[in-house]
């Protein structure tokens, strides 16, 4: 008889299992981030027939317009855990401020920082979505968390990953034990292991960047990117360009062939476009997780110590020898 594919939850059961101390919390808001993965896969499913595509009139902080989906995919989120019992502080790139959550605690321990729909410019076209999370501890019980305890070292993270809606819909998450992938079975609702211990490649041949930035970048991302079209069979060059629009949807596609992604500084914005606590900690996170390498051009992204809640980052991530490849051109080592 041919054997069941391990379910999300009995995987977090078993996993849990090995923990003696584990009180279950944790495992539940595992599944809880599942659910929003299916609420939000279930409505770009049938967005382009309920009137939810197109833009708001409304912009978020970052003074970006919000598509439809971008405020539904927030709502989501937020429903969800201010429900779930496990989280008693939310933060994501749609909302100015935190929410605390005083039902919550003090027996929530965790707060979720969240992009809730990564590649919304694809939202109109059908093209590929995500949503990335971050998930931190919060030790104390005498009070609710401030703002700045929600800005810590992605070193500090216990858990991340993200939602990839594509052709199936997929959650991938680490706990810092290896790289773990689900993917939704639509018929029995269900997330099936499908991705065990992924390991992303040490070099690809694949690399990721929005080249009409072109101009704006410094000489060494230039040169760097014009390295990879030269044609040397002995490098394994020629690259090979795939650019989505989607970060998740590129990075997942680097983690399991190899490759790199870049969303480097530019002359006159050197501090990139992608936010550190919402994209670049969790994708480095996992990156790492699976042998590959996550950088600013100049350090690490992990150890970066924030100084806002949506400050932005320049990344560079994939496969290490690739990444480490990317730092000498831009550091002028090359």
């Amino acid at each position: 008889m041919r054997e069941f594919p391990l379910t999300l939850s009995r995987f977090i059961i078993q996993s849990q299992a090995s923990h003696p101390g584990a009180t279950g919390e944790f495992s539940n808001l595992l599944t809880q981030i599942g659910l929003v993965g299916k609420l939000i896969s279930q409505d770009l499913r049938r967005a382009g027939l309920i009137n939810i595509l197109g833009a708001t009139d409304d912009t978020n902080v970052q003074g970006e317009t919000v598509k439809k989906l971008d405020a539904i995919a927030n709502d989501d989120f937020v429903k969800v855990f201010q429900h779930s019992g496990y989280v008693c502080a939310l933060a994501s790139e749609e909302m100015e401020k935190p929410i605390s959550i005083p039902d919550n605690w003090p027996h929530g321990k965790y707060m979720l920082l969240f992009d809730p729909l990564d590649g919304s410019s694809n939202t109109d076209n059908n093209m590929p979505l995500g949503a990335i999370f971050s998930v931190l501890k919060y030790e104390r019980d005498d009070r609710l968390p401030t703002e700045g305890e929600l800005m810590r070292r992605g070193t500090e993270q216990i858990a991340a990953g993200y939602l990839l809606y594509g052709s199936s819909t997929m959650l991938v998450y680490t706990v810092g034990q290896g790289v773990y992938g689900f993917t939704l079975e639509p018929s029995i609702g269900e997330y099936l292991l499908s991705h065990e211990k992924i390991r992303i490649p040490e070099k690809g041949r694949v690399y990721a960047v929005n080249e009409g930035n072109c101009r704006k970048w410094s000489e060494g991302t230039k040169k760097y990117v014009d390295s990879l079209k030269v044609n040397d069979k002995a490098t394994g060059r020629p690259y090979s360009s795939r650019y989505s629009g989607c970060l998740v949807a590129d990075v997942h596609r680097l983690l399991l062939g190899g490759g790199i992604y870049l969303y480097p500084g530019e002359v006159d914005k050197p501090e990139g476009k992608l936010r550190l606590l919402y994209e670049a900690n969790p994708l480095a996170f996992v990156v790492e997780q699976a042998g590959g390498k996550a950088s600013t051009g100049t350090s690490r992204v992990l150890e970066v110590e924030p100084k806002k809640l949506h400050q932005r980052v320049p990344l560079l991530i994939g496969s290490r020898q690739d990444v480490e490849q990317a730092e000498m051109y831009i550091q002028g080592k090359d």
